[in-house]
């Protein structure tokens, strides 16, 4: 007969925090490996006065929060488990949870042995207690890299390239978060499928992070054509304007003027044009892939 380690909790795998510059708005962003366990959450957790928003990204839930603290009026059933408190210093981000019988379990013991948790403070649960727990998660900020044009005709696949690049420099002070392709206007001079990637980190070391993605994609392009360029910020909604331009239409390399202070261009080919189009779009997979165009 099997012996099961502890059969009453199920252990999140990793928990990540992200903060804007100014220290005013929080992503959190928890991996899980329960999935029924991870949509309960997110139903429940985004009644949470700080809480602003929650999307399922894959296998993980994102928050974004607002830093403060909230009294959680929980009910059983109703409400029975949400986020109490978030505070963010100069290098760790601090986030309490509070929960009801098994909302209380997962919001002290199943998240307190995560990767990403420097330490935390938990109260006893289980049964019907109420319980919770006070996570310190390391400060991160989002870093979004854009490639595009590394294939040829007759040989490579940007999206496959990217990915295993991303795994290849992902350490523990940068965290591979997403993979996104993002479907531009089939111009005549593409190389089949006219698409470009975005991959996402949250990252201690946003240089050094981008210096070694530069590296590889240098090493291992097919193309004359590479364009690679860097995001660093919480939020790339500034460039998200210019990424539908390139969706619906054939620009040149002058339509970036407006945007190249937000981004720091590593590679410049003309890929340049759709790797800064995929940022934006980056987890919104829909839109992303959505094909606005057809010469």
């Amino acid at each position: 007969m099997a012996n099961l380690r502890d059969p009453y909790q199920a252990p999140y795998q990793e928990i990540i925090a992200i903060a804007s510059e100014d220290g005013k708005q929080i992503e959190l962003i928890e991996c899980f490996d329960c999935i029924g366990g991870g949509m309960w959450v997110a139903k429940h957790y985004a009644q949470s006065p700080l809480v602003t928003s929650v999307r399922k990204v894959g296998t993980t839930i994102r928050y974004h929060i607002t830093p403060g603290s909230a009294e959680l009026p929980l009910a059983g059933s109703k409400f029975p488990a949400g986020i109490s408190g978030a505070k963010v210093s100069d290098t760790e981000i601090a986030v309490s949870y509070l929960g009801m019988g098994g909302g209380g379990v997962g919001a002290s013991v199943c998240r307190a042995g995560a990767k990403g948790v420097l330490r935390a403070e938990t109260t006893p649960c289980g049964g019907g207690k109420l319980a919770g727990s006070t996570l310190h998660l390391r400060r991160m900020e989002r870093v979004i890299i854009g490639i595009d044009d590394t294939d040829t005709p007759e040989v490579g696949a940007t999206w496959a390239l990217t990915h295993n690049i991303a795994r290849e420099v992902e350490d523990d002070n940068s965290r591979y978060l997403s993979h996104t392709i993002t479907q531009l206007f089939p111009v005549a001079q593409r190389t089949k499928n006219c698409v470009a990637v975005a991959i996402e980190f949250a990252t201690t070391e946003p240089d050094v992070l981008i210096d070694r993605v530069q590296q590889l994609v240098e090493q291992y392009t097919l193309s004359d054509k590479t364009g690679m360029v860097a995001f660093r910020g919480f939020d790339p909604a500034p460039l998200e304007e210019y990424a539908w331009m390139v969706k619906r239409g054939e620009i040149t390399l002058e339509s970036m003027e407006s945007i190249k202070h937000y981004l720091d261009i590593r590679i410049g080919g003309s890929g340049i044009i759709g790797a800064a189009a995929a940022i934006p779009l980056y987890t919104r997979f829909d839109e992303a892939l959505e094909l606005c165009g057809n010469p």
